[in-house]
């Protein structure tokens, strides 16, 4: 800092003092200072000028400010103080190229402002060339049209589970986000038939259209479980009515784990069974042959493979009784211990058993 000294004499009295116009000035000279300098500098010196510029930066002219944060973005060793400050600006301009690709703003940061500032700012932040599952959740969870569509389409970008469950939710209303989410390499076949139920006919042929070949085969065999609910039943229950109704709900995006426990909880089993058969892929003659046996072990094993809450799996529980008979408390908290235990990996398994055995 002794240069920054020598070339601006009274540095600690302009520093402290009350004059913008002369703030503004150290402001600029200290700057360009750094920048000549920054791929020589060490780690204290950095820190030296991080330490003076914070205090001058603030009053400089707003042109100033937007043509330091399109320098300082390309920097690895800008300073960090300063960077989070002017990332912080409400003023895009400005704080945009930090956004975009500074590499010096570390995660915890880049989650308070994406949870404070505007969508401006999480726009920008989806062109990061990595953003991490706990960033993008925030994203997906307030970010507008524009930045949800952005952020599904950066093949940098993790999503959590919870992440992308909200992300297939909103594709749901969203052709467009259908397809950007249908076409990453990250999508598994699960969430690709979520994706699908709750799309319109055309979405999906345009996704099959624009897709790689392995991806439109997934896409078929996803389609294949979904045309299957209004297949042919092996059963003495009449399944028909219920096979339409929740292919309607799928066309429509509302086949929601709240519709599976409403049907449960009135009791309308064939509603039941169809929903549960839409989610996990296994056919309804299965299903309804492994549910109205004489364990509640299928229903904890779906139920654990498809993500349900122990609301939903107990009421599916009690709709296998029947409205007439009710468990003992033991056996419902001990069907809860074991649905709690068990592990997805072992429940998923044991899905693809029952789909490699079942028939119509």
């Amino acid at each position: 800092m002794a240069a920054a000294i020598s070339l601006i004499p009274g540095l600690e009295e302009i520093v402290r003092g009350d004059d913008p116009k002369r703030r503004a000035e150290a402001a600029r000279r200290i700057a360009d200072l750094f920048l000549q300098g920054a791929p020589s500098f060490r780690d204290e010196h950095v820190d030296l000028f991080d330490g003076v510029l914070i205090g001058l930066v603030p009053h400089t002219e707003i042109a100033a400010r937007v043509d330091l944060a399109e320098r300082l973005s390309l920097l690895a060793n800008a300073p960090r103080t300063l960077v989070g400050q002017l990332a912080r600006e409400d003023d895009i301009l400005i704080a945009g190229p930090l956004l975009r690709r500074s590499p010096v703003i570390d995660e915890q940061a880049l989650i308070e402002i994406a949870r404070a500032k505007s969508q401006e700012h999480l726009l920008a932040m989806t062109e990061r060339p990595v953003l991490s599952p706990a960033l993008t959740d925030v994203m997906v969870g307030r970010g507008d049209r524009d930045v949800v569509r952005s952020a599904a389409k950066n093949a940098g970008a993790q999503f959590s589970p919870a992440g992308y469950s909200t992300l297939i939710k909103r594709a749901g209303q969203d052709g467009v986000l259908t397809i950007t989410v249908g076409q990453r390499d990250d999508l598994s076949e699960a969430h690709l038939k979520e994706l699908l139920e709750g799309s319109i006919d055309v979405i999906r042929r345009r996704l099959f259209d624009v897709v790689k070949p392995a991806r439109q085969a997934a896409i078929k065999r996803a389609m294949t479980n979904i045309d299957s609910l209004i297949a042919p039943v092996d059963s003495k229950r009449n399944f028909e009515p219920a096979q339409r109704a929740i292919l309607a709900l799928h066309e429509a995006g509302g086949l929601t784990e709240a519709a599976l426990l409403g049907f449960a909880k009135a009791h309308r089993y064939e509603e039941s069974i169809a929903a549960l058969s839409a989610k996990s892929g296994v056919k309804i003659g299965t299903l309804d042959r492994l549910v109205a046996g004489d364990r509640y072990d299928p229903i904890i094993i779906v139920g654990k493979t498809i993500g349900l809450e122990w609301a939903t799996v107990r009421a599916l529980i009690l709709l296998r009784l029947g409205p007439n008979r009710v468990p003992s408390p033991a056996d419902l908290e001990g069907a809860r211990v074991n649905f709690a235990r068990l592990m997805p990996s072992t429940a998923a398994r044991v899905v693809e058993f029952w789909k490699t055995r079942q028939t119509l």
